[in-house]
């Protein structure tokens, strides 16, 4: 006589494997904590005035340029990769030594955040041009101008420095603040750091001039990708923090729609937009860079910038930085949870049809 099996089904191999625990997710909070410790940080002690590890880089990609360049986009290509791989590697060091723990994770995270963000040097070279405006002292504004941009400022007057100082906050309002918060909630320590790699390449290389156009091409292209998103993002929070300075939410983002896309650049245009259409000004106009003219078109309609106005630029900058702080915090929790769910739902137990 025949006896059926007793074993149960659970134990069969196909039904333990489709029982195995799922991997554990990541927590968020260390990201998310992290970004909001290490932009505090940048607003209580700043940048220090020797050894930021920007400028460490800053030196080291001027040394392969100098052994690597030619007039070649090709050549430009692999000093970029090169470049981004060497500012790469200790932060993916780092952040595989965060895992698993947490407290570690999340001071890596502060430490990489204060390093690539930019809202406190920023806002103080900009009121520093401000305060010798107000004391009518020319010369003094004309002296500090290149710590913001690159113009010639030999020429200019109280009011192109003032639409100078104003543009180069809006512009930097993306490019060191957002973008890098925008990359770290996305990737964590590895975004953070190879996003400033990769805009400190831009600035280093990526200019139009005849020496680098072949070379510096592949950080420029690399640059106009990563801030397109973080560019438009910034426009949006302008819009959000523009009653605080006096403006409209709804005009300041009908005017970076309208003349952001006007701009050369296809990121720069939208943040200089918000900030003109949230102060009511109209920025733009002709720039020399190296004695070279640029006739840059005019962003919004308003009134010209008046040294009073790098004031309100300064305060809405401050305001963009918070919201976007807290916009990338909320987006480092979302996404770890969605990555946490979709674990889950990947390890969960396959219900198997009864042999009969």
């Amino acid at each position: 006589m025949r006896h059926r099996s007793s074993t149960p089904a659970s134990s069969s191999p196909a039904s333990c494997a489709s029982s195995a625990p799922a991997p554990a997710a990541r927590p968020g909070w260390p990201l998310a904590a992290g970004i909001i410790a290490g932009v505090a940080a940048d607003a209580l002690i700043g940048d220090p005035h020797r050894g930021h590890p920007v400028a460490l880089f800053g030196r080291a990609a001027q040394a392969l340029e100098d052994r690597l360049y030619a007039d070649d986009a090709l050549r430009g290509a692999g000093y970029t990769i090169a470049c981004v791989a060497l500012a790469a590697a200790p932060a993916l060091a780092a952040d595989r030594l965060g895992r698993g723990r947490p407290w570690l994770a999340l001071a890596a995270t502060a430490a990489a955040t204060w390093a690539v963000t930019g809202a406190r040097s920023l806002a103080g070279e900009a009121e520093r041009i401000g305060r010798a405006l107000a004391d009518s002292d020319l010369e003094a504004a004309r002296a500090a101008l290149p710590s913001l941009c690159g113009r010639d400022p030999q020429q200019l007057d109280d009011k192109e420095i003032t639409r100078a100082v104003i543009e180069s906050v809006a512009e930097n309002s993306g490019d060191a603040i957002v973008s890098p918060l925008v990359w770290g909630s996305a990737a964590g320590i590895g975004g953070l750091t190879i996003y400033r790699a990769v805009n400190t390449l831009d600035a280093m290389v990526g200019h139009r001039s005849p020496r680098l156009a072949r070379f510096g091409s592949a950080s420029a292209r690399l640059d106009d990708v990563a801030n397109w998103g973080p560019a438009r993002l910034t426009a949006l929070l302008t819009a959000a923090c523009a009653p605080l300075v006096g403006g409209r939410p709804a005009r300041t983002w009908r005017t970076a729609r309208t003349y952001g896309p006007q701009h050369p650049s296809p990121n720069a245009g939208w943040c200089e937009a918000a900030f003109a259409g949230a102060l009511g000004l109209c920025l733009g106009g002709s720039n020399s860079y190296g004695g070279v003219a640029e006739q840059r078109p005019e962003l919004g309609d308003g009134r010209v910038p008046e040294p009073a106005d790098i004031a309100r630029a300064v305060r809405l900058c401050r305001a963009v930085t918070v919201a976007a702080t807290l916009v990338s915090a909320a987006a480092a929790l979302a996404g770890a949870a969605l990555a946490g769910a979709a674990l889950a739902g990947a390890g969960s137990p396959r219900r198997e049809r009864p042999t009969r």
